[in-house]
């Protein structure tokens, strides 16, 4: 073997989520491809057999075979006492009796147990060419620093095209020691086929919908599943001026195991008001609704500065101190620390506040406007901000009521720096009221969809724009998306296909578990006309597949989320007339129709990293 083929010492990225790819064993019946995997058997030049030195670089090294086993009367040990440069490993031999011979295309599963005084260990694989002969092939994984036997695992790649044979091992590239022992490979089985369909084949195609028999008993127009699995349903006065009158406020939390409801005292209106899950699984709720517009037209909406935290565990809700300013119709907004912060939405006095909110997670309080980054600028009315993986935040462009804030319609907020800059591409910008904005899955990715829209002033037909950002660009920009399928709408006469390129507004967009989103509900235009359509977006694709369509009209203060059991479900819509659909209705999602949910049963790594 030749000792020169250097190993790449630090792990890209990519190399590591590929390695991390954690999965259950393998059948009891998978045999072991390492031959004398455990070192117990001798064989020349002081190295066990199928077992050789390697390594490259100036530094002084040694390998030993000691007793300090894991299991049996030896391991390996590799130690460098000094490093200027390279590394040294020990190596499966490279000949074909002890190579393990591997299949193009598929992937096999390493482990090993070691000890390690050195952070710098890593697991190194070469392969065998028919063309081109022995080369280097990868490193999968750092090992982590050991006192004690540890267990490691990891998953190739694929094998590429005209590989035959690979050989792997542990090099050590620092100072200190690596020792090995019980090494493992195994072939990872063929994927399993997809199971037989258990239900229709419109269900296995297209999901299907189902009207709960029991109807939501609050006028509920905020949704919040919390960590226990039941689902926070919160209405104020639903935006009925004569519950406001009457102080009648009502929630309602929703146990999806049970199919019950029970109604929760509330204590203010908090119809449209701000929330988020905080850290504990608690639900913060800032602000809501202090007034109803007067007769006359003198008074608008008017927002208050209370706030309060919804405990699950005693279903309670509890105040906390005061935000520095009302904001009816507020962003909420969680950062990387638990802290949480809130913009926009309209003042005591029904003038939109310019005040920058910010909850402190370490001190559970709104903190002072002075100790508040602040822009004083009016980001409208539920600015849709979405926390990027570098700490700013993507305000999409998707809000409520009326044209969107001057500018492009989307920017990125810099709290530290307290800076705006504007971000473009996204189409229309004045017509994007009532859309839906998500980021997409993986989040990892930093890609921004943002669906349909409308405008409640000018009140034109609902537009099926669609618009995808990647925000790790340097400069983002929205790019155009496919369009929203058609479907039905409901013009006043009952169902009928949509004609042009009518969209919809209010629409609902939910992440689920196979990481595609499901859009659902919508309405053609202010409060009316609601549009009978669901879609899937594929983010991987690029592309929306038709399903099933919720029976129920989901236009103005409707939720559609994700329940635990990967089923969504729909509530609400409050039309025009002041009327409140109370039906509940929950969509079971293709993948639902495949067996049983898949299981993880084991793992053989602890660590977990993107």
């Amino acid at each position: 073997m030749r000792h020169s083929r250097r190993s790449t010492a630090v792990l890209a990225v990519g190399a590591l989520t590929t390695g991390l790819l954690l999965t259950a064993p393998q059948p009891a019946s998978a045999a072991n491809l390492v031959k004398n995997p455990g070192f117990e058997t001798a064989g020349t030049d002081g190295m066990p057999y199928c077992w050789e030195k390697s390594g490259w670089g100036d530094n002084d090294f040694a390998f030993t075979t000691t007793a300090d086993a894991h299991t049996g009367a030896k391991a390996m040990k590799v130690e460098l006492t000094r490093r200027a440069d390279g590394d040294r490993k020990a190596l499966i031999t490279e000949s074909a009796a002890c190579a393990p011979v591997v299949t193009a295309g598929r992937q096999y599963d390493l482990s090993l147990w070691y000890k390690t005084t050195t952070p710098d260990a890593s697991l190194t694989l070469f392969r065998h060419d028919a063309t081109a002969g022995w080369q280097y092939w990868t490193d999968l994984k750092t090992l982590g620093m050991a006192a004690g036997w540890t267990e490691a695992g990891v998953r190739t790649p694929e094998v590429p095209a005209g590989t035959d044979r690979i050989s792997w091992g542990v090099s050590v590239y620092g100072t200190g020691s690596a020792t090995t022992d019980d090494y493992a490979m195994e072939q990872v089985a063929e994927p399993v086929p997809d199971p037989e369909c258990t239900g229709t084949a419109a269900e296995c195609a297209d999901g299907r919908w189902d009207v709960l028999p029991t109807e939501n008993p609050v006028r509920s127009m905020h949704s919040v599943v919390l960590h226990n699995g039941k689902v926070l349903l919160i209405a104020g006065s639903g935006n009925d001026p004569e519950m406001f009158e009457a102080g009648t406020f009502t929630s309602a939390v929703y146990d999806p195991a049970t199919g019950a409801y029970r109604t929760i005292p509330t204590p203010k209106d908090m119809f449209c008001a701000g929330h988020v899950q905080l850290q504990d699984g608690r639900v913060l709720v800032m602000s809501g609704n202090a007034g109803y517009p007067s007769a006359d037209g003198t008074v608008g909406y008017q927002g208050f500065k209370d706030s309060y935290v919804f405990d699950p565990e005693t279903e309670t809700y509890t105040k906390t101190n005061d935000m520095n300013d009302g904001h009816w119709y507020p962003s909420a907004t969680i950062l990387g620390n638990g802290d949480v912060v809130s913009f926009g939405g309209l003042r005591e006095d029904s003038t939109g506040s310019v005040t920058a909110e910010r909850w402190s997670d370490a001190e559970q309080k709104w903190l002072p406007a002075w100790q508040v980054n602040q822009t004083w600028s009016y980001w409208g009315l539920y600015p849709s901000m979405i926390l990027m993986q570098d700490g700013r935040l993507f305000y999409s462009g998707s809000h409520v009521f009326g044209n969107n804030i001057p500018g492009t319609g989307s920017a990125i907020y810099d709290y530290d720096a307290n800076t705006v800059t504007q971000v473009p591409g996204l189409q229309d910008k004045d017509v994007r009221d009532q859309s839906a904005s998500v980021l997409l899955p993986p989040a990892q990715d930093q890609r921004v969809l943002t669906i349909g829209g409308g405008n409640i002033d000018a009140n034109p037909d609902a537009n099926r724009l669609t618009d995808i950002i990647d925000l790790k660009q340097p400069d983002p920009a929205y790019a155009a998306g496919p369009p929203l399928p058609q479907g039905t709408v409901d013009l006043g006469a009952g169902p009928v296909p949509e004609t042009g390129n009518q969209g919809k507004m209010y629409v609902s967009a939910v992440l689920l578990p196979d990481g595609k989103v499901l859009e659902t509900g919508g309405a053609l235009h202010n409060r009316a006309n609601p549009v009978f359509e669901s879609s899937i977006f594929d983010p991987a694709t690029e592309t929306f597949d038709p399903v099933a369509a919720d029976p129920e009209a989901r236009g103005y203060h409707s939720s559609s989320f994700l329940l635990p059991d990967g089923r969504v479900m729909s509530t609400g819509d409050n039309p025009g007339n002041g009327s409140w659909n109370h039906d509940v209705s929950v969509y079971t999602p293709p993948y639902l129709f495949r067996g049983e949910r898949p299981a993880i049963t084991s793992v053989i790594d602890t660590e977990w990293t993107y």
